[in-house]
């Protein structure tokens, strides 16, 4: 087991891509602490902590409970992200301001929060997910794919700021990912392409781990 007793506050953890990333830290070893909106049921060897991650003064003290019944915090896997369709010229204020604030200015907030921790401990592992639209653009979803490629920019910025230290900070870019929902909305697309659940999981967790210590500033494809 990769992640043997390792700490894991995953957020994001109750959508439909941490139901499969959550279980898949678990097994390999993990302690995960997942921040809900919600309270919701979880399994035993998840701890569950009710926060709004885009609050900077909830994030922090979720980082405090972390360390109060941990010690350390070994990752930061980072789930939260929303999609919102519409090219620039009919994309509202609200919606642009709305993709930037949970793609990009929460994983801002964690990332913040977490890196004086993992820095004076001389390690930790802080994960992203972007999305292959923020190297490859299409057409009709602008304020979402700038925001993407913004979360991108963020972990190379971070990426380098934390070279060195022991912390490494590392994204991956799926293609769109296969869950339910995105069948029901897309039943006609071609998903030889789509980012498996799986795979992301599988990605994840290798860059969470001590065996991924030398990588850091990469942006991993995943379903190209």
């Amino acid at each position: 087991m990769k992640l043997k007793d390792k700490v894991m506050l995953i957020t994001g953890g109750s959508g439909a891509l941490g139901q499969t990333v959550v279980p898949t830290f678990t097994a390999e070893g993990a302690r995960v602490f997942m921040t809900v909106r919600q309270t919701e049921v979880a399994p035993p060897e998840v701890s569950i902590i009710q926060a709004n991650v885009t609050d900077e003064t909830e994030v922090q003290q979720v980082v405090t409970e972390v360390l109060s019944k941990t010690g350390r915090i070994d990752g930061l896997i980072n789930l939260v992200g929303a999609f919102a369709s519409g090219p620039a010229a009919d994309t509202s204020l609200s919606v642009w301001e709305r993709m930037l604030s949970l793609n990009v200015t929460t994983a801002f907030v964690l990332s913040k929060a977490v890196a004086p921790h993992m820095r004076a401990r001389g390690v930790g592992r802080i994960l992203h997910v972007a999305a292959w639209a923020a190297v490859v653009p299409f057409p009709g979803a602008a304020a979402y794919i700038v925001a993407k490629s913004s979360l991108l920019t963020l972990v190379r910025v971070l990426a380098v700021e934390l070279g060195g230290s022991g912390v490494t900070v590392n994204a991956v870019l799926p293609t769109t990912i296969d869950t339910p929902s995105n069948r029901t909305n897309m039943p006609h697309a071609d998903r030889s392409t789509w980012a498996s659940p799986e795979s992301i999981a599988a990605t994840l967790s290798f860059l969470a781990s001590d065996g991924a210590c030398q990588i850091n500033g990469a942006a991993i494809p995943i379903g190209t």
